[in-house]
């Protein structure tokens, strides 16, 4: 009669499986912690573009509160259509930075500053932004001659501009002659909201609308979080791939800038 035979293992293959198991569980552990921290509480973002200035940058590294409006399936990775509306959802304040994702796609993470309200008329008249028929109050702060991302020159204007409720932050204009200087008359439906950026000429945001590649209304589903402030910097030119870069081409000027 055949036995079957088992060969017992060595004490060292034992135990080098069990410390690759050990592992695995810690990586898993750590990966699961990370994710709970993303969706609940924090998650970062990098700034791709200059439509922020002069308030966010180009390289900055930011942390965002998801905590600050409550959940939507936006607030998971990759959105996953579990369910709609918000949980322990909260009223987001006019001038709020916020992060929330392209009502065109669901997907594309934008960052803007909330200006319109549900119910707001917003309109921009010769370069001056007007809410529910009012001039925002907006002073001026001075001009600088500054290279644009094409390498031509060209004046940047500053101006301190105080919105109805008191947030006030400074913006940037390259005159009162741009294509989105003089708009139609915006009303922003329920639900929704109307987002701008502060580098005025330089930002494709809610005066245009989703269907012509722009914003449009943002919905309250869409909002991902608010922006809390700008961990650390790095110039355009900072590479993943280049690790010297990570301190020639630092702005530590801007590390753990607390954002308004």
């Amino acid at each position: 009669m055949s036995q079957n035979v088992q060969a017992a293992e060595t004490p060292e293959k034992s135990g080098a499986v069990s410390e690759i198991v050990e592992i695995i569980k810690t990586v898993v552990y750590a990966l699961l912690i990370a994710l709970f921290l993303r969706v609940i509480f924090f998650q970062p973002f990098t700034i791709p573009s200059a439509s922020m200035e002069p308030n966010l940058y180009q390289g900055d590294y930011i942390i965002v509160s998801k905590y600050s409006y409550g959940y939507s399936r936006h607030s998971i990775p990759f959105s996953p259509p579990i369910f709609d509306g918000r949980i322990a959802g909260k009223t987001p304040q006019r001038g709020d930075i916020i992060v929330f994702k392209l009502p065109s796609d669901g997907h594309t993470d934008y960052v803007k500053r909330l200006v319109g309200l549900p119910g707001d008329r917003i309109q921009m008249k010769g370069g001056l932004l007007f809410i529910n028929g009012e001039q925002v109050k907006r002073e001026f702060l001075g001009a600088s001659r500054e290279q644009s991302e094409y390498g031509a020159e060209r004046d940047v204007l500053r101006f301190r501009e105080t919105l109805p409720g008191g947030r006030s932050y400074v913006t940037s204009d390259f005159g009162a002659d741009r294509d989105l200087d003089d708009t139609e008359l915006f009303i922003v439906p329920e639900g929704h909201y109307f987002m701008m950026g502060d580098n005025r000429d330089n930002s494709s945001d809610s005066r245009v609308p989703a269907a012509s590649q722009g914003v449009g209304y943002v919905p309250a589903d869409n909002l991902v979080g608010k922006a809390q402030i700008i961990l650390l910097s790095w110039y355009p030119g900072a590479s993943i791939f280049k690790p010297w870069t990570w301190v020639t081409e630092a702005r530590p000027s801007r590390f753990f800038h607390a954002l308004k």
